[in-house]
């Protein structure tokens, strides 16, 4: 494909998802209905679109349009890039420009704060309450591609001895300060998952500030039997195992979701328990919440257009729901942890501070919150212990 070629079938897989489509499943659909394109033009076709998604509001004001053609426009007219050699209308290129949009003014000019920062207009108040001024820096992070993580299973390797294995089949990769198991890939991606190091479990993909988090906990678990409640897919239960906890339970309330955990604890050497209704007793319990995700928006950006105030309010009750749930399920000394990967306060502090209030014999032990600006995703986490 050419690259002209490439922003049309941005443009369109774009209309479908402003007009509601979910980005990942558009471009898996497309990618089916195309299988002329080469991984290289699914590739290219992928980073345009988020590309465009995490930088929604600005580029729709520097395209003067919320289409796909108009909010590609706006991208490219942001970057400095001359959109006249794209949109040429040959072949299946976009068709040419018209009048209109080569008079447009200056990409952003006047362009409100919100706008700028590339963020909802009732966010950016309740952002600003939590980061201060980190938050002019920290969305102006979120409107880029995140690194890519690799968690060294220290079970299995060290870093340095990752680093050399993924370097023989090609991929690049350095230390990264934010966690001791943190590789962050600096060269070919792509064939992470396809590479024996993958494979044989020496190496997962994981945020840096998502292992940091775990690395925060392990000092308070390190052979002692826990719960990771919220699990998901799992990854922080594999950490956790791989850290030096004992006994590593995984539970969610969508089992779903935990499908391919057998697998990869099996590939990664460990063993995790998955179990459908917990029992009390457990030394630790890891609630790793549903959340807003602000904190890796640049991941997942439909996400950032997605949120409302009401769904917000509904994931702080929900955050409540799982604590209460969870903290009964830790025994007398024990530790309770609570982590999201949220920048908003509304979702982290403040969920600590209502579950104090209302629930007595807990203490607060530690709190560690990362940003954008450390390297990885936004991460909060703080560690609870029972009284004996």
């Amino acid at each position: 494909m050419t690259p002209e070629a490439r922003v049309a079938a941005a443009i369109d897989i774009l209309d479908a998802v402003l007009d509601g489509a979910v980005a990942e499943q558009t471009l898996t659909n497309w990618g089916r209905a195309h299988r002329f394109a080469g991984s290289g033009d699914r590739a290219a076709i992928r980073d345009h679109v988020f590309d465009a998604l995490r930088r929604l509001r600005s580029s729709e004001w520097s395209g003067q349009g919320r289409t796909g053609r108009r909010v590609m426009l706006g991208l490219l007219r942001s970057r400095g890039e001359d959109p006249d050699g794209l949109f040429t209308g040959i072949g299946h290129a976009p068709a040419p420009l018209t009048d209109e949009e080569r008079a447009l003014p200056p990409p952003l000019g006047d362009a409100p704060e919100p706008v700028r920062l590339d963020v909802q207009d009732w966010v950016l108040p309740r952002l600003q309450a939590s980061l201060g001024d980190a938050t002019a820096p920290v969305l102006d992070a979120l409107r880029d591609r995140a690194p890519v993580f690799l968690r060294v299973n220290a079970a299995r390797t060290s870093r340095e001895a990752a680093q050399s294995d993924l370097a023989r089949e090609g991929i690049e990769s350095r230390p990264h300060p934010l966690c001791g198991t943190a590789l962050e890939v600096t060269g070919h991606a792509r064939r992470v998952q396809a590479s024996a190091a993958y494979r044989d479990g020496l190496v997962e993909l994981q945020d840096a500030a998502s292992q940091a988090a775990v690395a925060a906990l392990l000092p308070y678990v390190t052979g002692a039997t826990v719960l990771d409640y919220c699990a998901g897919g799992g990854g922080k239960a594999l950490a956790l195992a791989a850290g030096g906890a004992g006994r590593v339970l995984a539970h969610d309330v969508n089992s779903g979701r935990m499908s391919d955990l057998p697998a990869r604890a099996e590939r990664a050497g460990c063993r995790i328990d998955v179990v459908a209704r917990p029992k009390g007793g457990m030394d630790a319990v890891l609630c790793d919440a549903p959340c807003s995700g602000s904190g890796a928006w640049r991941r997942q950006p439909e996400a950032k257009w997605r949120l409302t105030p009401h769904a917000l309010e509904d994931l702080t009750r929900i955050q409540d729901t799982i604590l209460d749930e969870a903290s009964p399920l830790v025994r007398p000394g024990g530790y309770l942890a609570y982590a999201t990967c949220s920048l908003l306060d509304e979702e982290n502090g403040a969920r600590i501070q209502a579950f104090l209030t209302r629930t007595t014999g807990w203490t607060e032990v530690a709190r560690q919150v990362w940003t954008p600006l450390d390297g990885g995703d936004g991460f909060f986490i703080a560690v609870l212990r029972r009284a004996e």
